[in-house]
This record gives C-alpha cells, structure tokens and sequence, in this order.
C-alpha cells in the first residue's frame, strides 16, 4: 500500500511538471484558434425542397456547448448538440414551407430518456401538424435510445447486417466502500431519509432494500412510457416491445427485424441515399437539399412563435450540480445575481427555470430559492419550471416554489432529504503511511472537524441537529410551494425519489409535459399566442474563458493519461473534497437507455 501511494504522489508530481510546460506553449495556439472559432459564419441557407437532417450523434445537451479548447486544436467540430435547437428546429420546420420532411440519423447519440422523450414528443407533433411531410430513420445499427426516436418516422430503414438493440431499461450503481476500506477512509455519514440512498456507495458494499424499491418503482414506470411509445409508433402492443426486449433481439438476424415491424426494410446506405435523391428529384448524392439542425436554427429563429411580439418569456436554465461558488453546473454565486438582474428586466412577463439536476449543497440551494421568492416579490409576475431527466433533491428545492411544475414522465424528482459526509482517514495517514497528529485546544469543540481524527460523540450530535434543522427548513419550503402541511410533504420526503408520473400523483408537480408544454402553458397563463424566448444565462463565450477552459481540459485530459486505471481514484477524491459539508443531492443514478 505505501508504495502505491508513492507511485500515486510521484505520477501526481509528474503530472503538475507536464502542465506547467504544456501549458505556455498551448495557450498561445488555443488563443489563435479560439478566436477563429469565435468569429462566427454566415447563416445558412434553406432552399425550397429541403430536408431536415437530426443527426443523433455524440453528446445531447439541453444547450449547446461551448467550444472544446483541445478539440479545436485537432481541428475537430466537437460542440454538443443543444436540445433546445433540435427541438426548436423540428418544431419551425412543421410550418416552414421549404422544409418538405425530416431525416433521422442514428449513430448512437449520448442523451437522457426525458431529454429524448423532448424530441420524441417534437417529432409526434411534427407528424400532426404537417402530415403532408415525412419522416425517415437510418442506421446502421440502432442503439436503443436512437430506436425510442427512430420509432416515430414513417419509414424505418436499416443496413442489412445491422442490428437493433432493445432490452429494457437497467441502473448500475458502484460501490466504493471496500475500496475506502483498504485505503483506510470511513465514511462517516449523517442524513435524515431512509430513502437517502446518495451516502449508500460509501458506507455499503450493496444496495439497501429502500434504494432498491424506489429505483424499480421509477424504472418499471420510465419504461413503461417508452415502451408505449415505441409500441404506439410501431403500431404494436407494449407486450410485444417487452417480448423483443426478453428475447436479446439484438442477435436477430435482419429478416425478423422486417417480419417483426421493428423496421420496414433492410437498405445499404447508398439504397437509402438513392430513394432521398428519387424523394428530392436529385440526380446526384452531393445535391442533396439537406439541412443540418445547427444551419437550420442560423437561418431561422427558433425563439419566436409567430410574430413573437405577444410576450417576452425568459427560460433560466439550471443545469447540473449544484455548488456554492465554483464549478460548471448551477452555481450559487453565479446564478443568484443573475436571477436578481433578471428581476429589472421590466421587458419580461414571465420566467420559465429548466431545471435538470440531481442536486447538490444545500446551502446554494437556498440561496437559489430565496433569489426565485425574490424575483416573484418584485416583479409579481408568474414563475414556471420545466423538470428535465432530474430535479431531485436540491434541484427539487429550488424548483418548488415555482407557482407551476410541469415535469415529464421520465423525470426523477422529489429525494427530499439532506445528508452530511465527511471522510475519516486516520487509519490511512497513520497505520499506512505513517503519519500522526498531536492537537493542542483551549476548549473540547476549538479543533475544527478533520480527516485526522474521527467526530467526538459530541460533535457527532452536533452535526445530526444541524441536518435534521436543513431539512426541517427543505420540508418547510415545499410546503409552503406546494400548499401542503408539512406533515403532509414529510410523508413522500424521507429522501425518496420518484418519477414524473408518481410525483403528480402525489403532488409533487402540478402537470406532465416538457418544456415546451411549460412555455405554452406560460403563454396561456399570459393570455398570448405569440412571444418570443429569451434564454438565461447569456451563451456568449469570450476568448479567455476558452484559455482557462483548455488549462482544465489539459490537466483532466493529462490525468487520465498518467494515472491510467488510477484516475478513477483521483476523481473520486477531488469530487469528494469538492462537495459541500451538507448536500442535498439525490444517488448517482444513471439509466442505461
């Protein structure tokens, strides 16, 4: 074990030397680049016969990303797609008369189940409001999160060697407590909820019976609705989805995929260019009048509906963990004075926050909340929230004063709780490394909590009054957000999480639908048909926010290398220093679509 940790300490040491002498010389070209890549094209254009091309491929976001510093360098456009510009693009190419049908590229896209439940629902409304139009899928092998979207064209067609992959919905979840064990790490752990199963990894080596009733809940539900969808669309009962699902239809060769109606036909990709070309009256492959969704939005505003005059909506977007003043998530200090900026915009008549986090520190997520009573306060004007794949714990909290909550039934949310971790490691500093400590005090409690020494019984109890007053304070909130007795929200709290269909059962959300169904919603809240979407926090990126971008990427990407099976380790530990004492965060809990 020493010398594990010599060779640890030592690639470290390596690894800070790398940077520091990378780092100069990397600055200087990634400014050339960034500039380059900040200075923007000219919007495309759309021609009369064209078609739209989603592209589900690499990361889907609910915005796009910023540029990827390292990417540019290798000349790669590697930006992530934005939800909000696929969505946004189906839906304007519904009434856009130079779009005549739709293209579905299936390459294996990264993306939650609520955030392709959004294009799902986009694309069945794209069907209904212009039948007239088509819509295609390809693929040369369908993933099944691709399959739940592919299921919606007219036609689905598939290269012959190809395969389709549905299987049903799956949650791994790792444990780290024999590691820490070895390491001589404890946990020590103080939470109210017996569902709160965030703290479980760390002091369990399995799951715990409550952890796994909840997620076989919200996982028999989450499918549920997929497997209708794609049953709907296949025009088939879910039963048979289930029987494809048991019987690893993956290995099936292509005919059973036809005679099954999984697919329609089997066509090698330049079969299928052929039929887009004969669809188009195009003779050859490269005059094909496609449009990507990322030129399709440069030519067109996505953010208006109608004349866009109506109204003026701001849609926050609150993404990610939640931190107190660092991080690339919904930071506090970050998103609290933005919020109250917003609060001066007398231009707005009404806010919708899209909220897609499984929480985080609870000590933000009061600021963020207290911030939200304040916008309402000073503006008096209406305060939605759209829910995305979560708004869990802490993103529950700052979500449940919104006076309406509209979340898709894949959503998981609620996990109304609050726990404190702290790491104990003196049995790895003294019985493993050697190292030990003396601790001179004027009074019992002057020395701070440490990793040296585990709490004193008396600091113990101390902290546990301090988590049960948090989330005293959580429950009260909901309460009164929800206009419910406290008693009443304890009773589906205990840190439980539940998905979109359950949390309206039992009050957690006033409406199922996305974000879209939440701006609509607004509008009729405003009286409108028309308005315009004004986004928060500004995109805009400046060119030196990519240097310190790419020093981060560096270093990870630099990590990774050096420490091979080690930088899992690594992360682990600097995600636990990171984190706040008390968090409010729901268990990493990751559906395998």
């Amino acid at each position: 074990m020493k010398k594990f940790f010599i060779s640890f300490l030592g690639t470290l040491a390596g690894i800070w030397f790398s940077i520091f002498i990378a780092f100069i010389g990397l600055t200087l070209i990634i400014a050339a680049s960034a500039v380059s890549s900040l200075s923007g094209a000219a919007p495309a254009e759309v021609k009369d016969g064209s078609y739209l091309t989603l592209s589900l491929s690499g990361e889907i976001s609910d915005r796009p990303s910023a540029p990827d510093p390292l990417e540019i360098l290798k000349g790669n456009d590697s930006e992530v797609q934005g939800l909000n510009q696929i969505v946004g693009a189906i839906t304007e190419a519904a009434a856009d008369d130079r779009i005549n049908g739709i293209v579905i590229e299936c390459k294996g896209a990264a993306a939650g189940v609520a955030q392709r439940q959004r294009i799902v629902e986009a694309l069945a409304r794209f069907k209904e409001e212009a039948p007239e139009k088509w819509v295609y899928a390809y693929a040369d092998g369908y993933t099944q999160g691709d399959y739940y979207i592919a299921s919606l064209a007219d036609s689905v067609f598939l290269n012959p060697m190809g395969m389709v992959d549905i299987h049903g919905l799956s949650s791994t979840n790792l444990f780290f407590k024999n590691l820490l064990d070895k390491l001589g790490v404890k946990m020590q752990v103080i939470k109210v909820g017996t569902y709160k199963s965030a703290v479980e990894p760390y002091i369990l080596d399995t799951m715990s019976e409550p952890a796994r009733e909840q997620q076989q809940l919200y996982l028999d539900n989450i499918w549920s609705t997929v497997a209708g969808s794609m049953a709907e669309a296949r025009g088939v009962e879910p039963a048979v989805i289930n029987a494809w699902a048991d019987s690893l239809v993956f290995a099936a060769p292509g005919e059973y995929y036809v005679r099954e109606k999984i697919v329609d036909r089997l066509v090698y990709r330049h079969e299928f260019d052929e039929r887009l070309m004969a669809l188009t009256g195009k003779e050859k492959l490269s005059d094909l009048p496609s449009v990507s969704v990322k030129n399709y939005c440069s030519a067109t505003d996505i953010n208006k509906k109608g004349n866009g005059k109506g109204a003026k909506i701001g849609v926050l977007y609150a993404c990610g963990d939640i931190t107190d003043e660092s991080g690339d998530g919904i930071v506090a200090a970050k998103l609290v004075p933005e919020i109250l900026k917003m609060a001066e915009d007398d231009e707005m008549d009404g806010l919708v926050m899209h909220v897609n986090s499984g929480g985080g520190s609870a000590y933000a997520s009061e600021q963020i909340w207290e911030a939200l009573e304040q916008w309402k306060k000073i503006t008096g004007k209406p305060l939605y929230v759209s829910m995305g794949d979560y708004a869990a714990s802490g993103g529950y909290y700052i979500s449940c004063g919104a006076d309406r909550i509209y979340a898709c039934p894949t959503t998981l949310t609620g996990s109304i709780g609050i726990f404190g971790m702290i790491p104990e490691a003196h049995t790895l500093l003294a019985d493993k490394i050697g190292v030990t400590t003396t601790t001179v005090s004027t009074n019992p409690a002057a020395t701070p909590i440490s990793i040296m020494e585990p709490m004193s019984p008396a600091m113990r109890a101390a902290m546990q009054g301090y988590v049960n007053r948090g989330y005293d304070l959580f429950t009260k909130r909901c309460a009164e957000g929800r206009h419910m007795s406290q008693d009443s929200i304890k009773m589906i709290a205990e840190g439980r999480v539940w998905d979109g269909k359950e949390a309206l059962r039992i009050g957690l959300v006033d409406e199922l639908g996305t974000l879209s169904a939440a701006i609509a919603g607004m509008a009729k809240k405003l009286n409108v048909e028309t308005w315009t979407i004004t986004e928060y926090p500004a995109t805009e990126t400046k060119w030196y926010d990519i240097l310190l971008e790419a020093g981060a990427e560096f270093k990870a990407s630099v990590v990774k290398e050096e420490l091979g099976e080690m930088a899992s380790i690594y992360e682990t530990i600097n995600r636990i220093k990171g984190m706040a004492p008390v968090q409010a965060r729901m268990e990493m809990a990751e559906i395998n679509l």
